[in-house]
């Protein structure tokens, strides 16, 4: 039997995709090794706290709202299927999530098969053909992988094969007791391991060849987070601690015990120092695992080969009918939104359901009519931007669109811009709407008073400001044509009668009048 969708892998992203598939009745299959959903959260964080923030609270009875908060959730009509129901704490348990994906597979129904370890995929006229580790066959038209980054990423690292890696090292900080320790990686999981050791091990160094990157900063959720970087204070306090900027030359194990590492540092003068280690641990990321593909459908990697390369489709672009779903999509966004991450990649599964109803089954992009008017357009575009938790979580990334045919505005949601740019909704005028951060967000402090920031609510300097605001662009054939930024606001509230509605309405009269005239431009010409 050969499946319209061969999907593989039941975390989290395979779960969103096979409840909307289910819901839609198409014929699909989901694939997992595992027992139950989520297996890489049985192991991972590997000490059992998330750092997806679950905020119960919101004063809000909107349930669109209250996503924004709640990162934990997938996409459902349930309200039974929210996550908030399973933990109340503001960083929760992974044994919580696994609870919670449980549940959800059990509730939308989605078709898995637990037990079931892809070792080989192929590809012939039919489609594509997945062999499990008991010799069974399964066939799809489509493939979609969303097995995650399930293999650590190990550096090319003279000796690294000799350290202890995060996917193995024990978590018991009895273990590490009065000894010195080297972290390779600073991103969370090796200041997670070094919050974790810091009331045992003697001497902590963390290691890496670039310099520590603030979430609070850059913006992005995978940067350091403040629930794990409790060990900068014990750096910056003088506790024997230490964070090290370079890079790793060489790690050799000495006869009497113990690790010699070489270390060639970014910014002193002592160019290279060996320093002594009771521990050396690899804690520097995962990777996508595309062994399991013949040669003749492996999709083409990039990013030191962790991730596969998509178009905006999230589409292999060496394999057609190759998708990929969840944080593998993190490809397109890399360490800018949100895709690496369950409240990133949920809307991004919704997005490319609609891509797949779109391509296969003669389904447009979902639309809502309006009255093809500058205040009509203006009301919808401030309902959404003040409530939408898909814009809000996927900034830069995915938007609202309008497009006006035929005297009537159609009013498209959560559609990806790159998609949108690349003829997606098809040619002609269309405005998108999305929220986002200001071009040199990242490179501001914002705990910093001495920094002249944009005032709030200014709306001539909107296009300056480096928070979270709505951006404007009218797009024709692809191309950006004009641009309007909406006025930051404290509360996120973008609805101020003369500093956010009637500036925006200005711009909407601007474009509409401007695609009149282009489709009277295109009828002198006689297309």
């Amino acid at each position: 039997m050969t499946h319209d969708y061969l999907i593989i892998g039941a975390g989290p992203a395979g779960l969103q995709l096979g409840a909307l598939l289910e819901r839609d009745g198409h014929d699909y299959v989901v694939l997992e090794a595992g027992t139950a959903p989520g297996t890489f959260f049985g192991s991972y964080p590997r000490h059992r706290q998330l750092i997806s923030i679950n905020k119960v609270y919101t004063g809000s009875d909107d349930p669109e709202f209250n996503l924004r908060m709640d990162w934990n959730s997938l996409l459902s009509d349930d309200p039974g299927l929210l996550f908030g129901r399973y933990s109340q704490r503001y960083f929760p348990a992974a044994d919580d999530l696994l609870r919670y994906l449980a549940d959800f597979a059990t509730a939308t129904g989605v078709r898995v098969h637990y037990r079931t370890r892809v070792v080989r995929i192929g590809r012939d006229g039919e489609g594509f053909h997945a062999v499990d580790a008991d010799g069974r066959t399964w066939r799809g038209r489509r493939l979609v992988v969303a097995t995650g980054v399930s293999q650590m990423y190990v550096p090319a690292i003279d000796g690294i094969e000799t350290a202890e890696r995060y996917d193995t090292v024990s978590v018991d900080p009895a273990d590490f007791v009065n000894q010195r320790v080297m972290i390779i990686g600073k991103g969370n999981s090796g200041f997670e391991t070094a919050d974790a050791l810091m009331e045992t091990a003697a001497v902590v160094h963390v290691a890496g060849p670039r310099s520590v990157r603030f979430a609070w900063q850059s913006h992005y959720v995978g940067h350091l987070r403040a629930v794990n970087n409790n060990f900068l204070d014990t750096y910056q306090l003088k506790s024997q601690n230490a964070v090290l900027d370079g890079t790793v030359q060489s790690i050799r194990r000495r006869p009497e015990g113990g690790y010699l590492v070489r270390f060639r540092y970014a910014r002193t003068v002592e160019a290279i120092r060996e320093i002594r280690y009771d521990r050396v641990i690899a804690c520097t990321g995962f990777r996508f695992d595309a062994s399991i593909f013949d040669e003749g459908c492996r999709p083409r990697l990039v990013i030191n080969d962790r991730f596969p390369e998509q178009n905006p489709a999230y589409e292999s672009t060496s394999v057609p009918d190759l998708y990929f779903a969840g944080t593998l999509t993190q490809q397109r966004d890399f360490k800018k939104s949100t895709s690496g991450f369950i409240h990133g990649f949920r809307y991004g599964v919704r997005a490319l359901h609609r891509i797949l109803n779109s391509r296969y089954h003669g389904a447009g992009w979902p639309a809502t009519e309006l009255e093809a008017t500058p205040e009509a357009i203006t009301d919808a575009i401030v309902a959404r931007i003040n409530r939408s938790s898909a814009l809000w979580q996927q900034f830069g990334v995915l938007g609202d669109v309008v497009v006006v045919r035929g005297g009537t505005a159609y009013h498209h949601e959560e559609v990806p811009v790159a998609y949108l740019a690349e003829g997606g909704l098809g040619g002609g005028s269309a405005l998108a709407v999305t929220l986002e951060y200001g071009a040199d967000h990242d490179a501001v402090d914002p705990f910093d008073v001495s920094v002249p920031r944009v005032a709030e609510n200014d709306a001539h300097a909107a296009h300056r400001a480096t928070y979270l605001h709505p951006v404007v662009r009218h797009f024709r054939d692809g191309q950006v044509v004009a641009v309007h930024h909406m006025a930051e606001n404290l509360e996120n509230e973008w609805n101020l009668p003369t500093v956010h509605q009637q500036p925006l309405a200005v711009f909407v009269k601007e474009c509409l009048a401007e695609g009149d005239a282009a489709q009277g431009r295109a009828g002198d010409d006689g297309s």
